[in-house]
């Protein structure tokens, strides 16, 4: 049998990776777009829309070609205010000027600004998303509701034990059914690795996730249990609605303007930084920021125009193309054909699917990426790094996703900052002349007078004479050059012998072609008393 011919039937080739990864993709999504619609004070049809648009249109765009786009949690409190305070009718004109805004944006070539985001955030931001959907999932795994946030869920997950196993007074069994059949595919999921090496090439590709959901939605099935399926909403199009030319008018209310303003920002900040992190799962071709900007700008028009949900790229639904082994952006595209088939032509098939098994997917993808590992990798390079990623946890699951994100970045910059204003002082004697050498290593600035003032201060001026050597140093500025010229000279008016020397600096910047501008001052300089050089 020839290669090619091989390669066409073998379950591992790239198209029949892409093909499972789509289905879990799918499975995974089905749930979530509707949950997010009703959390977002809309029918659960809408949400569906844009999870076929963030299919078919995005994931044929995108410059991120492993990332899932669709419906994000991110969003649902910004779209429920916005319909709350302006009603249904201006979702879509909002929505669309987002994502005129977004692909604008993207053509201006803005979206390269978001690599520059430390990976102590990134890991941080994949953390608390981890927790947070671990935590909400948690309780819809027992045919529960979650609470209204992300710390609310977390502390309520020991009541959420009692009562799925301990089955108080007055409290359905449907919630110890539910739980068994999340804790199953849990089971499944976590034992199909290690089982799979055992079976035939065939089987091994099947994802975990596949496997776990497809058992137990049998054995729920075949043994009828009373506990919550998929609801799959009947009027897929009905739901639909274009925005009039009455709606369209409104844009030029300062308010609209504004949400679709705040909408754009957070819907490209949730992407791009999603973006980035789906790079950091694997190895394949890295974001094209712009482009991804762009895909996401034409997307959010077309949900626009047809009334539905905004998207963003879903770390969730990313997270799970990874994991599932998909290659290309055809997993991303089949995902959202699915949605469109499936819903639109079959939907008795989804009901078929228990809401505790698909809750139980997002259950471990929640736990597998908060990644103890990764706070290992960071801790190699210092406490700081782990710090920033505590920070981002923190302000990710007590507050919300751009929050904790911007929390992690600030302290993330003012960590460099810190790191580039160092001055490090070194006192010790010349065993060639006697002298005192004083030497600056780092970066000399107005930051770090306080501590050269405290070196010198310290050092009597009735002693040996002092040398300050500027060898080590990588910059100095106008405010540490002016201190050590007026300490000199109040050095020598007391009786004490100084040398600068400022030659051994201006010859360590020259190089670096004009780096040494700012250092303007002589070989060496001299007060009025001879015997004291300055």
């Amino acid at each position: 049998m020839s290669t090619q011919a091989t390669d066409a039937i073998d379950p591992r080739a790239p198209w029949a990776r892409d093909l499972l990864a789509s289905v879990v993709v799918f499975l995974v999504a089905l749930p979530l777009c509707m949950g997010i619609a009703i959390a977002s004070g809309v029918p659960p049809a809408l949400g569906l829309v844009t999870g076929v648009i963030g299919g078919l249109v995005v994931g044929a765009l995108a410059g991120s070609p492993l990332q899932v786009s669709g419906p994000a949690a991110g969003l649902a409190v910004i779209i429920f205010q916005l319909v709350e305070a302006h009603g249904l009718a201006a979702l879509g004109p909002v929505v669309l000027l987002a994502g005129a805004i977004q692909f604008a944006a993207g053509a201006l070539g803005l979206g390269q600004w978001f690599r520059a985001v430390s990976p102590a955030v990134i890991q941080g931001m994949l953390a608390g998303i981890g927790v947070l959907i671990f935590a909400g999932q948690f309780h819809v795994m027992i045919d529960d509701a979650p609470r209204g946030s992300g710390w609310a869920n977390l502390s309520t997950i020991p009541e959420a034990i009692h009562k799925a196993f301990v089955l108080p007074s007055g409290v359905p069994v449907t919630h110890r059914h539910a739980a068994l059949i999340g804790l199953a595919t849990i089971a499944l999921m976590a034992a199909w690795g290690p089982l799979s090496r055992r079976l035939r090439p065939a089987l091994r590709a099947l994802p975990a996730a596949l496997v776990g959901v497809v058992v137990t939605s049998a054995v729920a099935t075949g043994l009828a249990l009373e506990i919550r399926f998929v609801d799959v909403p009947g009027g897929l199009f009905g739901a639909i609605m274009p925005p009039t030319a009455e709606a369209l008018g409104r844009l030029t209310e300062a308010a609209l303007l504004g949400q679709a303003f705040a909408l754009a920002l957070i819907a490209s900040a949730e992407t791009l930084l999603c973006a980035t992190a789906t790079d950091a799962m694997h190895k394949g071709p890295r974001t094209d920021y712009d482009k991804e900007l762009r895909a996401q700008g034409v997307g959010n028009v077309i949900c626009g125009v047809l009334g539905a949900l905004p998207m963003t790229g879903v770390i969730v639904r990313s997270s799970a193309n990874v994991q599932a082994g998909a290659v290309t952006r055809r997993s991303a595209i089949l995902h959202g054909a699915w949605l469109l088939l499936l819903v639109a032509l079959v939907p008795a098939v989804l009901g078929l699917i228990p809401t505790a098994a698909l809750a139980a997917v997002l259950v471990f993808t929640g736990y597998k990426l908060v990644n103890p590992d990764a706070v290992k990798r960071l801790r190699a390079h210092g406490w700081g790094e782990v710090a920033v990623w505590g920070v981002t946890v923190g302000g990710v699951v007590l507050i919300d996703l751009l929050t904790g994100v911007l929390l992690g970045f600030a302290l993330a910059t003012l960590r460099v900052l810190l790191a580039a204003t160092r001055l490090e002082v070194e006192v010790g004697a010349c065993e060639v002349d006697g002298a005192v050498d004083v030497r600056l290593h780092g970066t000399a600035t107005f930051l770090a007078i306080p501590r050269l003032a405290r070196a010198l201060e310290a050092l009597p001026p009735d002693g040996p004479a002092l040398r300050v050597c500027l060898d080590q140093l990588n910059f100095m500025d106008a405010a540490c050059q002016d201190f050590l010229r007026a300490w000199g000279r109040r050095h020598a008016d007391s009786g004490g012998r100084l040398e600068i020397c400022w030659d051994t600096l201006r010859s360590r910047l020259a190089p670096l072609g004009g780096a040494a501008g700012p250092v303007v001052v002589t070989a060496r300089e001299r007060p009025a008393r001879e015997h004291a050089p300055v």
